[in-house]
């Protein structure tokens, strides 16, 4: 497969390639790329995931450590990032069982931003996640 077609222009050589799939010519598939690119579609799927877990973290501890700042906006970004986390597990379902090390994994860049976001020491939050699984993904839990 012309692999210049990847790099001068992404649109037609992904539809290029999807119509080889559909017509099962996959001796003409270019394999390298196709491979790279999906997987960096898992890649960036995954850090949808981490991303919005790390804001949701970063909020719930400002709730729990700064209860006399709680917010409508708060509230509002809680409820945002559960409704994307909500609807990437829905949408790619196997995310469910990463959830518990996504969240665990992006703990520590949450405690440094709600320390620096609320002018804590990083010393008064947990050196580990707080929050069950159920607890980030519950739309009524607020510490």
């Amino acid at each position: 497969m012309n692999h210049t077609a990847y790099e001068e222009d992404f649109i037609p050589w992904v539809e290029t390639q999807a119509a080889l799939l559909r017509d099962r010519k996959f001796d003409l598939l270019d394999i390298p790329n196709l491979n790279e690119e999906l997987t960096s579609m898992a890649s960036h799927i995954r850090h949808q995931l981490s991303s919005r877990l790390c804001v949701l973290e970063v909020h719930l501890l400002k709730y729990r450590y700064q209860p006399l700042r709680k917010s409508r906006s708060w509230r509002k970004t809680m409820l945002e990032q559960r409704s994307r986390i909500e609807l990437l597990i829905r949408r790619y379902p196997s995310l469910r069982h990463d959830l518990a090390d996504e969240a665990e994994g992006v703990y520590p860049t949450a405690a440094r931003k709600a320390a620096r976001e609320t002018g804590l020491a990083q010393a008064v939050l947990p050196t580990t996640l707080p929050f069950t699984p159920a607890e980030l993904l519950d739309f009524d839990f607020e510490p």
